[in-house]
């Protein structure tokens, strides 16, 4: 807090000395990072995927860029957070990343545990995490002082090719991005060139800037104590970022007390309406940054929500009955999507679900993720 008060006290002339002060990594702590990092890069470059990805397919990794603050240059202090894109061979357009990004991801989740050089760095956490797009996300440790780095990989179509990271992309990159139909913002990953060189080539001044920025933002963001009213339950006390997803409060709550049902939080306000909050959006976007009070109420204690990831990368949410078929929910699919239920296949940790089963047969909990795909 306190140089969250220095900043607002600190005149336009001194600001450049508080970012050189408080905001910029010391120089052997960034290279300690980069360094443990550099492990990560080398390992893509250099692992071998023949014969695991698709007939006679041999994947190549065509180049590695670090993103993000690491490397546009405006890396906060103790960040602690590297991203990785990975532009690979074997994507021949946007389409074809978006069919086998799934497959990549696990290709390269398994080969990271055969890496002894990673394994010494205290490999750990590994995982897919479901996101606009998913990636592959872990934990190592700096050499010499254990610091544990969360290091984001991201597998990535080159749609601008080897040489025009700094140039124009051609029409045609934007006609086959629309012609794809991705989901908003799963393909930014192949424009990753340009927007870090958009900020790595401006000049420091800029750079401090964003530094200020995104300490203010940080500051501004602080946890804050949300309370959860329940009838027949005692209040819950919980810490949440009001930046994140509201279904993050439902994560937290569902962990703590194992709701059997579908939740519905309600904000209630002093003299206003009660007002249902959706997952999807945050505690800010409903302007609250303080401490607050919500109320909980479930439904039928079979109903749950379920996500089911669609072809082409994106999510959506759906409503059904536990002790509902497997059909019920294609029916609701091809409602939404206009995708045919007799052309739906859908999947559950890697088994194909039959129409007359119900959900709870296949042990389908709420907010479980199935995989919708299109019979060929």
């Amino acid at each position: 807090m306190a140089q969250a008060m220095e900043l607002y006290d600190t005149p336009a002339s001194k600001l450049d000395s508080f970012v050189a002060q408080w905001l910029q990594p010391h120089r052997s702590w960034k290279e300690e990072i980069l360094e443990a990092v550099k492990t990560v890069q080398q390992f893509l470059r250099e692992e071998h995927f023949e014969g695991d990805y698709g007939p006679d397919q041999e994947v190549r990794v065509l180049k590695v860029v670090k993103v993000g603050s690491f490397g546009n240059g405006t890396v906060l202090r103790n960040t602690l957070e590297v991203e990785l894109v990975v532009f690979l061979s074997c994507f021949h357009s946007f389409q074809q990343e978006a069919e086998h990004h799934q497959a990549i991801l696990s290709l390269i989740q398994k080969k990271l545990w055969c890496c002894r050089d990673l394994l010494a760095l205290g490999l750990e956490d590994v995982e897919i995490i479901q996101g606009v797009p998913d990636a592959l996300v872990f934990t190592i440790q700096t050499r010499r002082t254990a610091e544990i780095i969360t290091v984001t990989i991201v597998p990535a179509y080159r749609a601008l090719g080897p040489s025009a990271s700094n140039s124009q992309p051609y029409p045609e990159v934007y006609e086959s991005l629309i012609e794809a139909q991705g989901f908003p913002g799963n393909f930014s990953p192949s424009f990753s060139e340009l927007q870090r060189n958009f900020v790595k080539h401006r000049p420091t001044k800029l750079k401090s800037l964003l530094r200020l920025v995104k300490h203010w933002y940080l500051q501004k963001a602080r946890d804050i104590q949300v309370t959860v009213e329940q009838w027949g339950y005692s209040d819950l006390i919980l810490r949440v970022n009001p930046y994140k997803p509201i279904k993050k409060i439902q994560e937290k709550m569902w962990q703590s007390r194992c709701c059997s049902g579908l939740q519905h939080l309600y904000l209630q306000e002093l003299g206003a309406k009660q007002q249902l909050l959706s997952s999807q959006y945050s505690l800010a976007d409903y302007g609250v940054f303080s401490n607050t009070r919500i109320c909980l109420v479930e439904t039928n204690s079979h109903e749950i929500q379920v996500f089911v990831k669609n072809p082409d990368g994106g999510s959506d949410a759906y409503t059904t009955d536990a002790k509902g078929f497997i059909l019920g929910l294609k029916q609701q699919i091809e409602y939404k999507q206009g995708l045919p239920r007799k052309q739906q296949q859908l999947e559950f940790q890697g088994q194909v679900l039959k129409d007359w089963l119900p959900l709870q047969n296949y042990g389908i909990q709420h907010r479980d993720t199935l995989i919708l795909s299109k019979k060929k």
